[in-house]
């Protein structure tokens, strides 16, 4: 098939990541891809941001940067036209957007089939952290777009729900969580550079990657350290974030500063290093609706996770058998969980083992959910 691929990610983040790989894995299986997408973002670098959106937004009234959001909308439906007309494609899949109803005009002006792909409900996210101005508009353009995509594809089924309680039909949705590629895991990962740099030798690491915020909760992993000073417990923090000062400041205040590493952003392509000198990995806390890309590295690698006992990490894992859950709303659940984790090095071994068939058992990889969005259009 031909396929364009439609999106208004400006950032190469962890959204990114997504949209790269299951380009990738489409194309591994003979389909032609479109892309439809801000010109500038092939020639940035993993981890930047665009820098024009953040100053359209710190400079201008919320109300006046939505509304140039919504008339991208406009601009964007006049550059998928004449791809539309030039290509000929059998289908748009697009990376539903706020303020971003033009694939679904183009949808309607030709008659192709529309599948979606929601990872977050936008206008909740961005009504709480952010607020929005021109609500009426925001609220309108993401039931439109939910409820007139001939197939919503939700990350987890706990979003599932929110798009069906904003009128989406329920035959319309298909849970398509996120994946791993298993290419870039498919050899022995050589973690000893990563090990050397950190001193990372005889430590048992405790491991986290991505983008830390306070609700994190690694201040509780920094703390459950100085509190085994005894132990030979190490925190390696892949990435960087708003938190991370705070981090430093913390074990610094602890007189631990020598057992936490935070090594800044990270190429995507060495992550698995870093990963690959995890003892446990760390899932401190998620997003209520997410499906978390992290967790799927950690998987493949076959690590022990502690991850929060919600309803959508366990969509995906399972308390006791491949990882170790704890009650979210519980102060003491997660350290708890933690140094069980951290003096027993059978129930590490046994729960890592366990989540890596887990992923296999269900799938979870790019190249599967390329086939499960493509079986969609073969359904008569």
């Amino acid at each position: 098939m031909k396929i364009l691929y439609h999106h208004r990610i400006a950032s190469k983040d962890g959204q990114y990541v997504h949209i790269e790989e299951l380009i990738t894995a489409l194309k591994e299986l003979g389909h032609d891809i479109i892309m439809a997408e801000p010109a500038a973002i092939e020639h940035k670098g993993f981890g930047s941001s665009s820098g024009s959106v953040q100053l359209i937004r710190t400079l201008l009234p919320g109300f006046l940067h939505e509304f140039i959001e919504f008339a991208y909308a406009l601009f964007d439906f006049a550059k998928i036209v004449p791809l539309i007309v030039k290509h000929k494609p059998d289908v748009i899949y697009e990376r539903y957007n706020l303020f971003f109803p033009s694939g679904i005009w183009a949808k309607k002006c030709f008659k192709l089939p529309l599948l979606l792909e929601v990872n977050a409900p936008l206008y909740e996210e961005r009504k709480k952290h952010d607020g929005i101005q021109l609500d009426w508009l925001a609220k309108w353009t993401e039931r439109y777009v939910w409820q007139q995509a001939d197939y919503v594809l939700p990350v987890t089924r706990v979003l599932a729900e929110k798009i069906i309680a904003a009128g989406a039909a329920e035959r319309s949705i298909t849970v398509i969580p996120n994946g791993i590629n298993l290419q870039r895991f498919s050899v022995a990962i050589d973690s000893s550079e990563v090990i050397e740099k950190y001193n990372l030798n005889n430590k048992l690491v405790l491991g986290f990657t991505g983008f830390v915020r306070d609700w994190h909760r690694l201040d509780k992993v920094v703390q459950a350290i100085a509190d085994h000073k005894e132990r030979n417990w190490h925190l390696l923090l892949v990435g960087d974030g708003p938190a991370r000062t705070a981090i430093e400041q913390q074990a610094q205040a602890l007189g631990i500063s020598d057992r936490i590493s935070i090594t800044g952003i990270i190429d995507r392509d060495e992550v698995a290093r870093y990963v690959a000198a995890f003892d446990i990995a760390l899932q401190p806390d998620v997003v209520a609706y997410a499906s978390p890309l992290k967790l799927f590295e950690y998987m493949v690698l076959g690590k022990s996770i502690i991850a929060p006992n919600r309803p959508n990490i366990r969509e995906i894992l399972t308390h006791g058998r491949d990882a170790l859950l704890f009650d979210p709303e519980d102060e003491q659940a997660f350290i708890e969980q933690l140094c069980a984790l951290c003096f027993d090095d059978g129930l590490r071994q046994r729960l890592g083992k366990a989540a890596a068939q887990t992923l296999a058992d269900k799938g979870l990889y790019w190249q599967e959910n390329a086939r499960r969005v493509v079986h969609l259009l073969d359904k008569p």
